[in-house]
């Protein structure tokens, strides 16, 4: 019975132990500046099936303007030349932005895996460690049956 309430414990203080140690997730979220906050919105945003069809719209919107409609001032006649001049500067920016998420995304992983393989380490030795406190409970076990055994023999 004694082997049972250590056992008990053990896994009750591994469970408060996991309970109260921060995820790679928290510490990562915790790190991160405006700035890097910042790039990966920007980046999930462009991202986004919403920016494609706001930004098709735009320029749909841009292209009547400046083709169907007659309008007496129009501002960028066809080839669209500012058109372009616009998604080569968004382009620019938008490049190195989603090339740093990505970046991060990187360093994220390999605090993931690193965690991941911290956590694998410690259940490992958790596992052994059970191990051997079952293999001793069993070992009692036995050296009770054992000397029952050898009672009734000698009786």
């Amino acid at each position: 019975m004694e082997h049972l309430s250590i056992f008990i414990s053990t896994i009750i203080i591994s469970f408060n132990f996991m309970a109260t140690k921060k995820t790679w997730h928290d510490e990562h979220a915790q790190s991160m500046s405006f700035a890097q906050r910042l790039a990966d919105s920007v980046a999930t945003g462009m991202g986004s099936w919403r920016f494609i069809i706001i930004q098709t719209i735009i320029v749909a919107i841009w292209m009547i303007l400046n083709v169907v409609l007659i309008v007496a001032d129009r501002w960028d006649v066809y080839p669209f030349i500012l058109l372009n001049l616009v998604f080569s500067t968004q382009a620019a920016y938008a490049a190195p932005i989603i090339m740093m998420a990505q970046n991060r995304q990187n360093e994220r992983d390999r605090a993931q895996a690193n965690a991941d393989y911290k956590t694998n380490c410690e259940a490992k030795e958790e596992i052994e460690e059970l191990q051997k406190r079952l293999n001793a409970i069993e070992i009692d076990k036995l050296d009770k049956i054992l000397a029952l055994l050898q009672d009734m023999q000698t009786k």
